[in-house]
C-alpha cells in the first residue's frame, strides 16, 4: 500500500455555537490541512496518482474556506464549524473527487494551532 501526503493552509473566522469559552466570540485560525491518499497499485508510469491531482482538488475545497466567516457557508450554515466537522466536510468532498477503485482519501488532518489537531477517517 501506498500512502501520498498533501498539505495546504487557509485562513477563516467562525463562532462556536453553544461553547462555553471564548470560542463562543468570533474568531480566526490559520489551519493547514494534510491530506493522505492511499493505493495499492501504481499506473503506468509507477504512480498512485500524481501529486498535482490531489493538490488541485484540495485546493478547489481549500477555496471555498479561505478567508471565509464559516457560519455563513454550507454546509456550516446549520453544523458547528468545529475542527472535527471541518476535518470531515474537507474527507467527504475530496473522496468525491479523488477515490477510484483503486484510490481512497484515507485521512484528513486538521490543524487549527501549531499544537492542536484533529484527524478524521472513515
Amino acid at each position: 500500500m501506498f500512502k501520498l501526503i498533501v498539505k495546504k493552509e487557509f485562513s477563516s473566522a467562525h463562532i462556536l455555537h453553544g461553547h462555553p469559552g471564548d470560542c463562543k466570540r468570533m474568531h480566526g485560525h490559520n489551519w493547514r490541512v494534510e491530506a493522505e491518499v492511499q493505493g495499492n497499485n501504481t499506473n503506468e508510469i509507477g504512480m498512485v496518482i500524481d501529486f498535482k491531482d490531489i493538490k488541485k482538488n484540495l485546493q478547489r475545497i481549500i477555496d471555498k474556506l479561505d478567508h471565509q466567516y464559516l457560519n455563513d457557508i454550507e454546509p456550516f450554515i446549520n453544523e458547528n464549524p468545529t475542527a472535527e466537522n471541518i476535518s470531515k466536510y474537507i474527507y467527504k468532498e475530496l473522496s468525491k473527487n479523488i477515490n477510484t477503485d483503486n484510490i481512497k482519501v484515507s485521512e484528513i488532518k486538521l490543524w487549527e494551532t501549531s499544537n492542536s489537531a484533529v484527524t478524521y477517517t472513515e
